[in-house]
């Protein structure tokens, strides 16, 4: 059995979920969100990620990470922020020696739905049946955990 942490980074509300994984069958574990403060000045609230997902992997003991590739988005300013967020998100499971794995975007819609330019309403759909009726605490813990079922997918390939 492998335990594997789903990320989905943002400065706003970082993602994250927890599913076990064995033999082709999935579990749900756990799943939640690290909201941060708008107003705080970015250390604190980059501060607020890392140290709450310390917490959660201390918590529930993931043997493994994965986390989407970063997209650019017009606005350069909001891809530096998603870009140190993620930063910090990549740096909770390697200050845990746990290692992280990265997915495209369209990669996790396929292994989710079977079509890359899946909706996002489908592949949170998907979640829920390929975790038997589980109700992710927000957008981004679900993507979380898609990101983690992807990983679950794909993982034999990734470590080979």
């Amino acid at each position: 059995m492998v335990r594997i942490l789903g990320l989905d980074p943002s400065l706003a509300s970082t993602g994250w979920g927890i599913v076990d994984f064995e033999g082709n069958r999935l579990k749900y574990v756990a799943d939640g969100f690290i909201k941060t403060n708008p107003k705080a000045p970015i250390e604190q609230r980059l501060s607020v990620i890392y140290q709450t997902l310390s917490e959660v992997i201390e918590t529930y003991h993931p043997n493994e990470a994965s986390i989407e590739v970063i997209f650019l988005n017009d606005n350069p300013m909001s891809t530096i922020k998603l870009s140190e967020a993620r930063g910090v998100v990549m740096l909770a499971p390697a200050m845990h020696q746990i290692p992280l794995f990265e997915y495209e975007p369209s990669k996790v819609k396929k292994a989710l739905v079977g079509t890359g330019s899946a909706l996002k309403t489908q592949v949170e759909t998907m979640v829920k049946v390929l975790l038997s009726g589980i109700q992710p605490k927000n957008n981004d813990s679900s993507d979380a955990l898609a990101i983690a079922i992807t990983h679950a997918h794909f993982r034999t390939n990734k470590i080979r």
